[in-house]
């Protein structure tokens, strides 16, 4: 049941992005900058954290 539940979120995820595309690419390409943009956030302070965790918890 949870794999059926999976594969119809991806689908409908699937779809939005192809409409958004489609209708308005302008927006479309906001939406991609501000999601990379928030993953690059959280490699960096994952980084952060680890070089906290490297130096013994000091900081």
């Amino acid at each position: 049941m949870a794999v059926n539940a999976k594969k119809v979120a991806v689908y409908v995820l699937v779809v939005f992005a192809l409409y958004l595309i489609i209708t308005d690419p302008g927006k479309a390409t906001d939406y991609v900058q501000i999601v990379f943009e928030g993953i690059s956030d959280a490699a960096q302070a994952i980084g952060d954290f680890m070089t906290w965790v490297v130096n013994g918890g000091k900081s």
